[in-house]
């Protein structure tokens, strides 16, 4: 393995990556990643899948069975982009098996147009994990407010919950207190909570986009706050992780088998170029986290990454001034977050639509 990639496995980091196709699973690329890049879990989003799906051919036998049957696009992605989780589950079952569960996990998101429906994400959750039906399956579920009661009752089910699409401070800790909520509501109907798991994805890279759009955008002169609101914003979730997970509350669930929800650095790709290639990675090295990156992001980190330990504990009050002097250029966090899950929900159903359409496409071709 890569002595970088081993250096940020050793300080605590999962690393997890950022894309999923056929061809990965089929040519063996995914298990080479396994083995060569300590890769020991994966994400995915409809665009990676309209992506694998419109390159190469991998999906052609599948697509013309389904067609064959008649089945219709919603049908035809559902069981399309299942069945690559699935086969990717397997790829992973040794890692998941090895970690006690920890990783070797694939995620898979419900359809994003039930964002605000709290009944139809609880049912989409239920019908990917039954279809899936892998114990190392993730459903990704968005942390809007109307997500937040279908995060408690999928837990409470025994589904395993990657909730994605968090910004705020004050969402997350509504997303931890949901997922205790969930193992306390499990526990009370006599779940084994130790075969319950979840991850909570923090954005990154998208905050520091919105803040130094906002900067430019004033004519501030305070350039030395461009590209730290994204690190100061994920360091302060990750001292609100330590406070719920190291308190009576979870303390109380722990004796009866429950696992921590680990906070998950999403979106650490680079999109100003102007910026280190790796500092969401190099950055945001903290114990029990999980970083799902890119494989251009992972590639970077492999070839120069500096990995030095720990870089998130002890930061704290330097991250909270850091939002507090984004506060005095007349940056509102409030204000960045809310845009940002707007902005976010918008892109997933455009993404969820791309999708559509490429199935749809690739029927009326078989």
């Amino acid at each position: 393995m890569n002595n970088r990639l081993q250096a940020l496995a050793d300080a605590g980091v999962s690393i997890w990556l950022d894309d999923l196709s056929r061809e990965r699973i089929a040519s063996g690329n995914l298990a080479e990643l396994i083995q060569d890049s300590g890769v020991v879990g994966v994400t995915t989003n409809p665009t990676i899948f309209a992506k694998a799906l419109s390159d190469g051919d991998r999906y052609a036998d599948q697509v013309t069975a389904l067609k064959a049957a008649g089945t219709e696009v919603d049908d035809a992605v559902f069981e399309l982009t299942t069945t690559d989780v699935q086969q990717a589950c397997d790829v992973f079952m040794p890692v998941y098996k090895s970690t006690g569960g920890v990783d070797g996990r694939v995620s898979i998101e419900v359809d994003p147009g039930a964002a605000h429906d709290t009944d139809h994400t609880n049912v989409m959750a239920a019908k990917l994990w039954e279809a899936v039906d892998r114990p190392n399956l993730f459903v990704k579920i968005p942390a809007t407010q109307a997500g937040l009661p279908a995060i408690a009752a999928s837990i409470s089910e025994g589904i395993s919950i990657n909730v994605t699409l968090i910004f705020s401070l004050e969402r997350y800790r509504g997303v931890m207190d949901a997922y205790l909520y969930g193992l306390e509501q499990a526990a009370a109907e006599g779940r084994d909570l130790s075969t319950i798991a979840s991850v909570a994805s923090f954005f990154v890279s998208r905050v520091d986009s919105e803040v130094d759009k906002q900067l430019e955008a004033a004519n501030n002169d305070n350039t030395e706050l461009r590209g730290k609101a994204g690190i100061a914003n994920a360091r302060l979730a990750y001292e609100e992780y330590e406070k719920v997970f190291n308190g009576d509350r979870f303390a109380a669930l722990a004796a009866k088998g429950a696992n921590r929800q680990r906070p998950l650095w999403a979106s650490t790709g680079v999109k100003n170029p102007d910026y280190p290639d790796t500092m969401y990675v190099t950055e945001l090295v903290a114990p029990n986290i999980v970083n799902t990156m890119p494989e251009k992001t992972l590639h970077a980190v492999a070839d120069h990454g500096e990995i030095h330990g720990d870089t998130v504990s002890g930061t704290y009050d330097d991250a909270r001034a850091t939002l507090e002097a984004l506060a005095a250029a007349g940056i509102s966090y409030d204000q960045v977050v809310d845009l940002l899950e707007t902005e976010g929900l918008e892109k997933f159903d455009k993404s969820w639509d791309e999708l559509r359409d490429t199935v749809r496409d690739e029927l009326d071709k078989a």
